[in-house]
């Protein structure tokens, strides 16, 4: 979502600042702005739409300073326009605020800063800290902030310069992810690693309610009670060009190709061949207390709610444990039933997903105890979790998630692996699983060989007005997937379904203009689906079929084949995955998308 950085040090900040926001646009933006203390007070330069706009302003009207703040937007509280864009000010213009976030009491701390003669110039709800640091302020910024903050109710993650207190800036989070970037003789905040990597590796996570104070000769850390606290230094162990396009057109084709590789990193030195399971140190949990589970809760959100399915597939069929996968959106005010004899799983790719992270203190406060699956080093998840499964994807910059999808497929094959296993699967039954999970890398690796035989399929449906995707058992999930991918970046509609739900409803659609996708790869439900592949053959529907052999029984049923490598059933989602990913990559691609960008969506979705 809305992404922030910030800098204090020798050097120019405009330049720093824009290079940072440019490294965040893949989280997604409406509009974007710095705010530079120029040696008389604060200058500002704003605009709606791309960062380029942004600097072609900044480089008509140069702003000359070595400490400043940015911020891109994306629209909550007002349309996306120069008003609403980040930074806000306060009244005299001498404070200013970017901020990521909800302030859910906005209206009625609006009101009564009007009401002492506060005029605001934007719809937003961070204007309103804005003007309250403004009434607060007594010559020092950070007791302002503290004091304003307090006032708050709500997500933020905060930046604040002041020409009255000019050589600091002020950083706070509740809620929405913030760090600080340690340079040599210069700092930085910001809300994503990769804004500020080109300039260093050593980074401090700020943790709920804490407040940073960088200054030119250091920084400090401190609570809501403005007491000093002591935060980790964590080093980056990633590098620059894993967040380039590495000669790819987008970001998501280059994560697409680089499935063989994160899947492997996955599961690298966790797989234990002759024993027939896995190892996972940081789940940090005993054997004896694995076994006194009674039941598993999985909640996530979009993508990685698509792999939780597949995970209470797995768990359940092998570990034998009852398994419910929630939507972390709906989680908390459902009053679920969980204790402290459940597992709660949650997955994010970011770690800092506002409704799964919601979803888990609630699983918690409720005496469960809670593994994380997440990519994100370092991520409030990754921190607040009682243990969990780092995927090792590296950094995912499109939007619509691909690689970080099926490395949590891994991560939950992993610990079905190592769960089973103590609840009585025998070794011999486990191995032929680890063989499997290590001879998908390749068999990815074969997809992708064969990429331009998808793109030719593309080109035959990028005029397409809505597709159906269809599969069963672990094969379902799959078809969520597909179609989310599809709508998220071309923007065609399409719907998932178990196959033999078609005729419950979704069948009404089918016609000559109707892509079906089918996943029916030779699996235990393989003759189930063929069934429904004449169903909508019989209807006049365009079948387009991913299969992994030769079948007689789909010969004169399917328009175009999609082949893909035998695997054992648990494991066809994956390889389902990664042909489906690149067919809505090239259908977007030729409908002229912005695929690693699309409308309306944010990378990490930090607000409810």
């Amino acid at each position: 979502m809305c992404g922030i950085v910030g800098y204090v040090g020798p050097r120019l900040a405009s330049p720093l600042l824009l290079e940072g926001l440019k490294r965040l646009e893949y989280r997604g933006y409406d509009s974007a702005g710095v705010a530079i203390m120029n040696g008389k007070g604060v200058e500002t330069r704003k605009a709606p739409g791309k960062i380029s706009e942004l600097e072609r302003l900044v480089t008509a009207a140069p702003i000359h300073g070595t400490l400043g703040i940015a911020h891109t937007r994306w629209a909550t509280h007002g349309a996306p326009n120069f008003c609403n864009a980040h930074p806000h000010l306060s009244c005299d213009n001498n404070i200013a605020v970017v901020h990521n976030g909800i302030i859910e009491n906005g209206s009625s701390l609006r009101q009564a800063l009007e009401d002492v003669g506060h005029t605001f110039r934007s719809e937003t709800d961070t204007e309103v800290l804005a003007h309250l640091i403004e009434e607060f302020f007594d010559g020092n910024l950070e007791e302002a902030v503290l004091e304003a903050l307090r006032k708050v109710e709500g997500t933020y993650g905060i930046a604040v310069v002041s020409s009255r207190d000019p050589n600091k800036i002020v950083a706070a989070r509740k809620g929405s992810p913030l760090l600080v970037g340690l340079g040599e003789g210069e700092y930085f905040v910001a809300s994503d690693v990769s804004a500020i990597l080109a300039h260093t590796r050593q980074v401090i996570y700020l943790d709920d309610g804490d407040l940073a104070v960088l200054e030119r000769d250091g920084y400090r850390i401190i609570d809501m009670q403005a007491l000093p606290m002591t935060r980790a230094v964590n080093s980056i162990d990633w590098d620059l060009d894993m967040i380039e396009r590495g000669g790819f057109p987008h970001f998501m084709l280059k994560e697409i190709f680089e499935q063989p590789t994160t899947i492997e990193n996955t599961m690298r030195g966790r797989l234990l061949v002759e024993e027939g399971t896995a190892k996972l140190g940081g789940i940090n949990l005993t054997n004896e207390e694995l076994l006194e589970f009674d039941n598993i809760v999985i909640t996530a959100c979009g993508t990685s709610w698509h792999s939780a399915l597949i995970g209470e597939f797995m768990i359940e069929e092998l570990a034998r444990i009852p398994v419910e996968v929630e939507y972390a959106s709906e989680f908390r005010y459902r009053n679920p039933v969980i204790g402290p004899r459940t597992l709660c799983i949650v997955i994010s790719q970011s770690g800092e997903t506002a409704d799964t992270l919601a979803a888990m203190r609630e699983a918690q406060k409720r005496g469960a105890r809670a593994l994380g699956i997440v990519n994100v080093v370092g991520s409030t998840i990754a921190r607040e979790s009682d243990g969990g499964i780092y995927i090792h994807a590296g950094p995912e910059i499109g939007v619509a998630s691909t690689k970080a999808f099926t490395s949590q497929v891994i991560a939950l094959a992993l610990f079905t692996l190592r769960l089973a296993r103590l609840r009585g699967l025998p070794a011999e039954e486990g191995r032929p699983i680890v063989e499997a999970l290590q001879k998908l890398p390749a068999q990815i690796k074969d997809v992708l060989d064969r990429a331009d035989e998808i793109e030719s399929i593309a080109d035959e449906f990028n005029d397409a007005a809505n597709f159906l995707y269809l599969g069963r058992g672990y094969n379902f999930p799959a078809a969520l997937e597909g179609a989310l991918k599809l709508k998220e970046i071309s923007y065609i509609h399409a719907e998932g379904y178990p196959a033999a739900e078609m005729k419950h409803g979704p069948i009404a659609l089918i016609d000559e203009n109707m892509p079906v996708v089918f996943i029916a790869p030779h699996d235990s439900v393989f003759d189930k689906v063929v069934s429904n592949v004449q169903e909508v053959k019989a209807r006049g529907g365009r079948v387009i079929a991913l299969t992994s052999r030769s079948e007689p029984s789909l010969a004169g049923k399917i328009d175009y084949e999609i082949r893909v490598p035998e695997t054992i059933d648990m494991f066809t989602p994956i390889l389902a995955a990664v042909p489906l990913q690149l067919l809505a990559y090239y259908i977007a691609v030729k409908r002229g998308a912005n695929v690693d960008q699309p409308r309306n969506l944010a990378k990490s979705v930090t607000v409810e």
